[in-house]
């Protein structure tokens, strides 16, 4: 197993090298193209359709995205590029998507340049070819990539140097903890930590919800020393990813589900500066919304600034691959 070497430059694995030809080494797992349909969300209350404050967000647009590739969907991570226009993101069913977001001023109006392929392990093979799914969470550092594996346990490095999404994954060294999460409640959120800021060139692992001892969720700092820490659990909210703003706090997305409230989600604000082995973080929530807005199971978010100096926030859903939920894609400004 591989440790988690310094942290590279930020977010480059997401541009793609030139296509490579039939006779290479990867074209066995060679990417396909797609179309994928965008319908846009032109407001995001359902209540209220001209209100566009919620918290400290902005409403910016949205989309609901489908796609007659079987494969599509399950959308439960996503990293922009810097422009925030180029993405990766990963289906809980093991396949990488990569493409464009396409604007016209500052709403998206759709993704273009789509293409799908399956997630390699060590051996080249389809990481399902080992019952290896629930892909639920992913990272950028320079051309690594990161993505972890919520039922087995495990988390997967590729260089995107080496073959781009036909990188083969080498699994690292974990913490203990990470082998002892609950089945379906482990690693949901990951954050490389960038050169310049606290914890710089470790990579944050949190759980969906694995609980201490106090019920808080567990989470791991994974890089020169391998340490646990917990996140403070209220309202009955999990996590279901985490970015890192460019000032250095730390953003928890957040969901919980009843079958009498239905679904809900949140965003925490937390200081990167509090985190420490052994330590209870806590942060104010900063937004949140339910079923009255136009939400789904919202599990993927990331952060992009643009030339104009907005500092804009993406969110992306995972429909379970069901009749009766959405792929969302919604995009907010940060007010601070």
């Amino acid at each position: 197993m591989a440790a988690v070497p310094g942290a590279a430059l930020a977010q480059t694995a997401v541009q793609r090298p030139p296509k490579q030809t039939a006779t290479d080494e990867f074209s066995v797992s060679a990417p396909v193209s797609i179309e994928v349909n965008s319908r846009p969300l032109p407001s995001f209350d359902t209540r209220d359709r001209s209100r566009v404050r919620f918290g400290e967000l902005e409403y910016r647009s949205g989309l609901i995205l489908t796609s007659r590739f079987r494969g599509f969907g399950g959308l439960s991570g996503l990293r922009l590029d810097a422009k925030g226009e180029r993405f990766i993101a990963i289906s809980d069913k093991g396949g990488w998507f990569t493409g464009r977001i396409v604007y016209k001023g500052r709403e998206m109006t759709g993704l273009d340049d789509v293409e799908a392929s399956p997630i390699l392990g060590p051996n080249g093979k389809p990481i399902t070819a080992r019952g290896w799914y629930d892909t639920e969470a992913l990272a950028l550092d320079g051309s690594l990539v990161y993505v972890a594996l919520e039922r087995v346990n495990q988390i997967l490095r590729f260089d995107f140097a080496k073959g781009f999404t036909r990188a083969h994954g080498e699994l690292i060294q974990l913490p203990l903890g990470v082998r002892k999460l609950p089945y379906n409640k482990g690693i949901e959120a990951l954050v490389v930590v960038p050169k310049g800021l606290p914890l710089a060139g470790t990579l944050i692992a949190i759980s969906e919800r694995g609980l201490d001892a106090q019920g808080n969720i567990t989470a791991f700092l994974i890089g020169r020393t391998l340490s646990l820490f917990s996140i403070r659990r209220s309202d009955n909210f999990d996590v279901s990813d985490a970015v890192l703003l460019p000032s250095g706090g730390l953003l928890l997305l957040e969901r919980k589900f009843s079958w009498l409230g239905g679904v809900g989600i949140r965003i925490r604000r937390v200081a990167l500066a509090s985190i420490a082995p052994g330590a209870v973080i806590d942060g104010p929530s900063i937004f949140e919304a339910d079923l009255g807005n136009e939400i789904d199971n919202m599990e993927g978010i990331d952060v992009h600034v643009t030339a104009e100096g907005d500092t804009v926030l993406t969110l992306v859903s995972d429909d379970n691959f069901s009749m009766i939920q959405r792929n969302l894609l919604l995009q907010f400004t940060l007010v601070e």
